[in-house]
């Protein structure tokens, strides 16, 4: 298992991260010495926000029941109970023109129901993440997609937006992804407005933190080159 501590502490200190990283895992069974949830939360990307300050816990399927719409991105089907829960969810959101009934066959989503989802501040995560997740300033996140492009780790093209969720899967099956957030992630995690998330499949983090160096050493070069440029040739 990699020293995800020393990866945490290069990683913050060369992006500038106010936030933790969050390092999540997908396990047929809980991994033993981690301690279970206890609790309840509305949604699945609150666990990242407890995970952002400090906690390392697993959760059971139905801890994600609360979020219809977080489950079905996680392939966790609801009980019967409150199996209509997501097709109100999305119905409501189609009736504010906040998403067209279309769009949701397209929603990345885990390839498999997992038994036990990890969550962990990623320099003290007990297991090798899946994903890692990491919230910032978008000038930074922009270096760590590059740094993600110059070690050879597929990147995906665009920005996801809604739901923020999406990106786990999305990561897993095809590389670093950045992601706008959503409302209801925005308001489940306190993300600032001046904030997005980078997800990383955890495979390739390791690559990608030892590629910041080389690239934050070369938006420094061509940042002066192009300021250069600009008093030279801009007339206004």
């Amino acid at each position: 298992m990699a020293l995800w501590a020393d990866v945490e502490q290069e990683m913050r200190r060369a992006l500038s991260l106010s936030r933790r990283p969050v390092a999540i895992a997908f396990r047929e069974t809980p991994p033993t010495g981690v301690p279970a949830f206890a609790g309840t939360e509305p949604s699945g990307c609150s666990f990242w926000r407890l995970a952002a300050a400090g906690r390392t816990f697993y959760t059971a399927p139905a801890d994600h029941h609360n979020c219809p719409i977080g489950s079905h991105t996680h392939a966790i089907t609801l009980p019967p109970p409150r199996a209509s829960e997501l097709e109100q969810t999305l119905a409501f959101m189609a009736g504010l023109g906040y998403v067209r009934m279309e769009e949701v066959p397209d929603i990345p989503r885990l390839p498999r129901t997992p038994g036990a989802v990890v969550y962990a501040p990623l320099g003290e995560t007990p297991i090798d993440p899946d994903v890692v997740l990491v919230a910032g300033r978008p000038g930074r996140l922009m270096l760590l997609m590059e740094a993600a492009g110059h070690a050879g780790v597929a990147t995906q093209p665009g920005l996801l937006g809604r739901p923020t969720c999406m990106a786990l899967p999305a990561a897993l099956a095809g590389g670093a992804v950045a992601s706008t957030g959503c409302i209801g992630n925005r308001v489940y995690t306190d993300l600032g407005d001046d904030e997005l998330y980078v997800a990383l499949p955890g495979r390739d983090v390791e690559r990608v933190v030892g590629s910041l160096t080389a690239i934050i050493g070369a938006n420094d070069t061509l940042a002066d080159y192009h300021r250069a440029r600009r008093r030279a040739l801009a007339t206004e």
